[in-house]
């Protein structure tokens, strides 16, 4: 089905209108997904993996499953662990890559892209903010006024801290880490420690990485 000119907006980071009949349908819908995983309780990962890629919309089939629980939770040892309870506006519009781990208290602001790259850690209460609004309050306009996003994006083999705020644009690059409770509203170079509100450059982190390598493919 084709995409409204509104949504097509929101997803490039133009200027859109977030409560029309369609997007407050598809919140309401994640936001159900996201019910439905945090009130799981304790149940198989396979399971977890089935309600996740309910809210990020992902129709990945799950693997056959195997003969005993070990062997089956096994199965999805490289899929992302979140750990309840997430929020997340869209669930579509985040991509998580393998052997992730997210604490509890995750929020995603997911009016466009955010990605999550593999090995990543991050800490609880780590909130990606995608979203933002027009400065002019005349424009803005409350609800009635349009508002607008832009993406975030983490490298591979980060790790972010408890209490940290990402806002709309940043890119934090491959083998980062960010210090508990900073803000980040600029994009962080590669193998390097920020920290602060707003975050700063600490000092470079010294690896055995290879740090020419370019990121995975999938």
């Amino acid at each position: 089905m084709a995409l409204s000119e509104n949504k097509q907006k929101m997803l490039r980071g133009e200027l859109y209108h977030a409560f029309t009949p369609e997007l407050v349908a598809e919140r309401s819908r994640c936001r159900h997904a996201c019910s439905r995983y945090n009130n799981a309780g304790d149940v198989p990962r396979r399971k977890l993996t089935s309600l996740l890629r309910e809210i990020m919309c992902d129709e990945t089939p799950l693997s056959p499953e195997a003969t005993t629980s070990e062997e089956d939770d096994k199965l999805f040892e490289d899929d992302p662990w979140i750990e309840p309870p997430v929020a997340m506006d869209y669930g579509y519009n985040v991509k998580i890559g393998k052997n992730v781990f997210i604490n509890f208290h995750a929020v995603f602001l997911d009016t466009c892209t955010i990605t999550v790259g593999s090995r990543t850690l991050v800490g609880p209460n780590v909130s990606f903010y995608s979203a933002t609004h027009p400065l002019d309050p005349l424009t803005r306009n409350g609800t009635q006024g349009p508002e607008l996003g832009k993406e975030i994006h983490i490298g591979e083999d980060c790790w972010i801290g408890g209490n940290v705020v990402i806002l709309p644009g940043v890119n934090i690059g491959r083998g980062s880490a960010v210090g508990a409770g900073s803000v980040v509203t600029k994009s962080v170079p590669e193998f390097t420690v920020v920290a602060g509100n707003p975050a700063r450059i600490i000092r470079k982190i010294e690896t055995a990485m290879d740090v020419d390598a370019g990121p995975e493919t999938k």
